[in-house]
């Protein structure tokens, strides 16, 4: 519900005030042993006792009424460039609905450094998430895809629908409901190399009506060459396999940096069987360091947490991500706890990936950043 002005308000004045009461809103689960960060949305005491005196005294308009902008800071100038779907994809009543895939031609041919992105559903009830991909002009991946129209592969050729979702293209934003616009530190920028396209890789919900789609994406450049590069990086497991009523079933996958990297942020993503996901470092001697512990996962609020102060990871540091998954009948969003479950890309299956951004120097690609130097 849109909370913008007094009138829109009022009415849930009482669950507002219940909501903060019990610290559900703002949503938030990083565990506050580990880690600061600096997105951290949690009111402080003097915040909530405000809320609360305002619900006491009946939940009185204030004497100067102000309109909100449900917007960023930096969300509020205008973008450089908007891309929209030529057409709006039609969502079908209760139907299970492939990843769509949506090829932009950009209108540029010169290296664009990327300080905004924003993924912009045109009825954002029916987008599950969204991932905007820079394809570079070498790259084969999805080179059927027709341009500007939605796009799934083919299930009936296993190897074509394989290699579709064996993505090593650098992600540009990701897009979950609730999730502001991706505005980036300031000296620091994602990069749109000359000649490339974008793919903005859509998971649709289907719903007990008909609905449509036409998403748009707007773009926010710098004018000179940033202080450093942002790649988005990730680290899953994709050989799940989940007993039917297993309560703590664990998921870890780990490897090291091939290079130094500053590292930015976290962003874990599960299923609806998830129930904790743990980003550690790894020591020698049995050393760990957790850097985010989210519990509960809640799937609902799909989250990125910025750190506070970016942690500077050297070459060769161990880095473990560790996810937990309740399959059974205690888990009140277990779509089946009779089932078992492996990896799939509907919210009835799971998976279990690790995104993270890192700061490299500017002249830095995500493939050379996987070059091992001496």
């Amino acid at each position: 519900m849109p909370l913008m002005t007094y009138e829109q308000a009022r009415p849930w004045g009482a669950a507002i005030r219940e909501s903060v009461k019990l610290r559900k809103m703002p949503p938030w689960f990083a565990d506050p042993h580990y880690g600061e960060f600096a997105n951290d949305p949690r009111l402080k005491d003097e915040q909530i006792d405000r809320i609360r005196a305002w619900a006491d005294a009946g939940y009185p308009a204030g004497s100067k009424i102000a309109t909100l902008e449900a917007q960023q800071p930096d969300a509020k100038s205008k973008p450089d460039l908007v891309l929209s779907a030529p057409v709006a994809m039609p969502i079908p009543a209760g139907a299970t609905i492939d990843y769509q895939y949506l090829v932009l031609r950009l209108p540029f041919n010169s290296d664009k450094w990327v300080r905004m992105v924003e993924i912009r559903p045109s009825n954002r009830a029916v987008v599950h998430h969204a991932v905007l991909y820079v394809r570079d002009k070498s790259s084969k991946w999805l080179r059927d895809a027709p341009e500007g129209r939605f796009y799934a592969p083919s299930r009936s050729d296993p190897e074509a629908f394989q290699t579709s979702r064996n993505v090593k293209e650098d992600i540009l934003s990701i897009y979950t409901p609730g999730a502001p616009a991706t505005v980036l530190p300031s000296g620091m920028a994602k990069l749109i190399p000359a000649g490339a396209d974008v793919v903005l890789q859509l998971h649709y919900t289907s719903m007990k009506t008909r609905s449509s789609d036409k998403p748009s994406i707007a773009l926010t450049f710098l004018s000179t060459a940033p202080e450093k590069r942002i790649l988005t990086l990730q680290m899953g497991k994709d050989d799940l396999r989940i007993p039917p009523g297993e309560a703590n079933y664990r998921a870890s996958v780990s490897g090291t940096l091939p290079q130094d990297a500053l590292l930015l942020s976290l962003f874990p993503h599960m299923h609806l069987r998830g129930r904790a996901f743990e980003f550690d470092i790894v020591g020698p001697k049995g050393f760990v360091e957790t850097l985010l512990l989210v519990k509960p996962y809640d799937f609902n609020w799909q989250l990125n947490y910025v750190l506070k102060n970016p942690r500077l990871l050297r070459q060769g540091t161990t880095l473990r991500w560790t996810g937990y998954f309740d399959n059974s009948a205690n888990n009140p969003a277990n779509p089946d706890p009779n089932a078992e479950v492996t990896w799939g890309e509907q919210s009835w299956d799971e998976m279990m990936i690790g995104f993270f951004d890192v700061a490299v120097d500017p002249q830095v690609s995500k493939q050379d950043y996987f070059i091992r130097r001496p």
